[in-house]
């Protein structure tokens, strides 16, 4: 594993773990030139899903741009980083495990929504502001009323 601050490919395991969601090994590794620390993740590697846009381009699934558009939408707010990375690890297992090799944008944004809506409800207003495209403030308040109207969450 190539060291990320020295460049040098020779470092040593120095701890293993599982995650919380068992999907991945987590390894914290310790450079043999340079003695700094590092972790790195090992993951089974699957088959690539394909994200078709709206605008009908494709691209592959970003688990990582997946989890910047969330923590945007939590920015400021009480979600834990272990929240965030749990709904994100959900929704990819989710998308994984329909075994299509492509899913679409609004797929993903309505279970991202879904998942949002049960975290925080100023998270899903943001995110569905720039999701769904609000044009106005009227819309927002509509967006609001069905949250005020939802007795589940």
């Amino acid at each position: 594993m190539k060291c990320p601050f020295c460049g040098t490919t020779d470092s040593k395991v120095t701890d293993t773990r599982v995650t919380d969601d068992g999907e991945r090994i987590r390894r914290r590794r310790e450079c043999v030139r340079c003695a700094r620390r590092f972790t790195t993740y090992e993951q089974i590697e699957q088959f690539p899903v394909l994200v078709v846009k709206k605008d009908g381009k494709r691209e592959a699934f970003d688990r990582n741009k997946l989890l910047g558009g969330v923590m945007k939408a939590c920015e400021k707010r009480p979600v834990s980083a272990a929240a965030l990375e749990a709904l994100v690890s959900e929704i990819e297992q989710s998308v994984r495990n329909s075994f299509e090799h492509e899913v679409s944008t609004t797929d993903i944004g309505e279970m991202v929504m879904d998942g949002l809506r049960k975290l925080d409800q100023v998270a899903y207003v943001r995110f569905a502001s720039v999701y769904r495209q609000f044009k106005d403030i009227d819309t927002f308040f509509e967006e609001i009323g069905k949250l005020k109207q939802d007795k589940t969450l």
